[in-house]
């Protein structure tokens, strides 16, 4: 679902992301971990083409497409249609004066899907959110339920991989487990890849399959995140775990 090789994102002279190899297969949850400014989240955002004034190098593949030569119009295909993108504070990238089923309803017709209330309310139902919440705005609802809509968005328009930047920061310990809960089904029963950005290592530990290590916009480990996170090689992994309360 992405294929990634020899990734440099660079801002004139400072180069702010270097990731060798990064895969995700179907079914599979890869996480990038590091603490604040390891280039994480400009990683995850060069994948989709979102970062317009970096200087980019390497092979990104998304779903099959090369999104570096990618036209606008075939990456406006992939994006949220097929691989999306779900935001560390959702409320803040929704229309505030937009009921939550209406910013569903056009997203699905930008995309040429059908907005019927029957997959509306499969998708909300399949995050485990009322679909009654549709007739709300977003400020009427709460950073859970609204990290779980962004979910549903990306299901209701059938994505096959999502894009999560520190999806469950925001969240208390009991909303994060539901969150993490969703995602993990959702690998299970549909298939779906993660790429997931985060600085927990803890919530790592319980849904990935394997960890990418950031510092300073450098790869400094990487492999099986049971591995990786019990006997860890590199000392920033180290200290990273040392950290933990």
């Amino acid at each position: 679902m992405i294929e990634v090789r020899d990734l440099r994102v660079r801002y004139g002279t400072r180069v702010v992301a270097d990731v060798p190899v990064l895969d995700v297969g179907e079914g599979e949850c890869v996480a990038i971990v590091g603490e604040s400014g390891s280039g994480k989240s400009t990683t995850l955002l060069s994948l989709l083409g979102l970062t317009p004034d970096a200087e980019i190098s390497g092979q990104i593949r998304v779903c099959g497409l090369d999104v570096r030569t990618a036209p606008p119009r075939r990456l406006r295909e992939i994006r949220g249609a097929r691989a999306a993108l779900v935001m560390q504070s959702p409320q803040a990238a929704l229309s505030p004066a937009t009921r939550l089923g209406v910013l569903m309803r056009r997203a699905l017709r930008l995309h040429g899907r059908e907005a019927t209330e029957q997959i509306m309310s499969e998708a909300m139902e399949a995050v485990l959110l009322d679909p009654a919440l549709l007739r709300r705005y977003p400020h009427e609802v709460s950073g859970g339920q609204a990290q779980r809509f962004a979910i549903a968005l990306a299901i209701a328009l059938g994505a096959e991989v999502i894009l999560a930047d520190e999806p469950t920061s925001a969240l208390d310990v009991t909303v994060q487990a539901e969150v993490v809960g969703v995602l993990r089904r959702l690998r299970a029963e549909r298939g779906l890849a993660l790429l997931l950005v985060s600085h927990d290592l803890a919530l790592v530990s319980t849904i990935a399959d394997r960890v990418l290590v950031m510092k300073d916009g450098v790869v400094v480990e990487s492999g099986a995140a049971a591995e990786v996170l019990a006997a860890p090689s590199h000392p920033y992994t180290r200290e990273l775990l040392e950290a933990l309360p």
